[in-house]
């Protein structure tokens, strides 16, 4: 029983993030498709061990007992009192991400996840070449062979530099600032113009602070946070998270915090906006 009702909640699940969007929020949708899968699966799962509980139920009902099958059936249940809690406790591991899932508010990435986890031009390398945590620059050399990376960052350049405004919306916002951040040099003085939330950080002044905008490559553990330092004309007194429309020209500046030299867009125009529905752009 136990069995069939985490199943149907599992499928209930899946189906309830899609039906509310709230998938956006762990996935990249590019591999929707998977959860779908899983919707089907956990389906077809819930029918068949409906069908052999019921089974079962019915065959248990239609046998007689003697006193003789009852005692030996009462010295098999003694003998599996230890299973027993220990299916229990399997049962509770496969509930728990069920009951957070449901009940549980879902939490936006916001400049808390970015100061906990630290803020830095370079990737923080782990042992896994596929689990970077990427900052600023996004970077998906490690996706790609050498010479197909080459390629493709060629043909990005191409369509880029032939702007002379260029407006990173949600669907490009992460290749265009991979593109930028590749060949700052081929865009200095252009137009740019992007969204994102406020976070200071270690900003020189109160002119300066970062736009950023957290990106899934394919799944929410393998986020980062990406964007660029922006310079307003005066001193500017926004709260993290603030999330804001900026548009001005690509610079450059030594950035001492980080000790390396990266592009600064230097704000012409910019207004406050709401948060949009889905605050992250995705790898596509």
């Amino acid at each position: 029983m136990f069995r069939t009702l985490i199943l149907m909640f599992f499928t209930f699940f899946f189906f309830h993030l899609h039906a509310t969007g709230n998938i956006t929020k762990y996935i990249n949708m590019k591999y929707s498709y998977l959860s779908y899968i899983a919707i089907f699966i956990f389906a077809i799962l819930t029918i068949v061990q409906a069908y052999v509980y019921l089974k079962e139920l019915n065959e248990n009902e239609s046998e007689s007992h003697t006193c003789c099958d009852h005692d030996h059936n009462h010295d098999h249940d003694h003998e599996n009192d230890k299973p027993f809690f220990k299916r229990i406790f399997i049962y509770t591991i496969f509930s728990f991400p069920l009951i957070s899932g449901l009940f549980f508010p879902i939490a936006t990435l916001d400049s808390n996840i970015v100061k906990s986890k630290g803020f830095s031009f370079k990737s923080i390398e782990t042992k896994d070449p596929y689990a970077q945590t990427q900052y600023l620059r996004p970077d998906s050399s490690v996706y790609y062979g050498k010479e197909g990376y080459y390629e493709l960052m060629q043909k990005e350049l191409k369509k880029y530099s032939s702007k002379k405004v260029i407006a990173l919306k949600d669907n490009d916002y992460l290749r265009g600032m991979e593109t930028i951040y590749n060949y700052p040099g081929e865009f200095l003085g252009d137009t740019i113009s992007f969204n994102g939330f406020a976070f200071k950080g270690e900003a020189v002044n109160k002119r300066q602070m970062f736009v950023l905008r957290f990106g899934v490559i394919h799944c929410i553990a393998d986020s980062g946070v990406f964007g660029m330092l922006v310079e307003f004309p005066e001193d500017v007194h926004l709260k993290d998270d603030q999330w804001l429309h900026v548009k001005g020209t690509l610079s450059s500046m030594y950035y001492q915090p980080f000790k390396s030299t990266i592009p600064v867009l230097k704000v012409k125009e910019w207004y406050k906006i709401e948060q949009p529905k889905d605050p992250y752009v995705y790898r596509n």
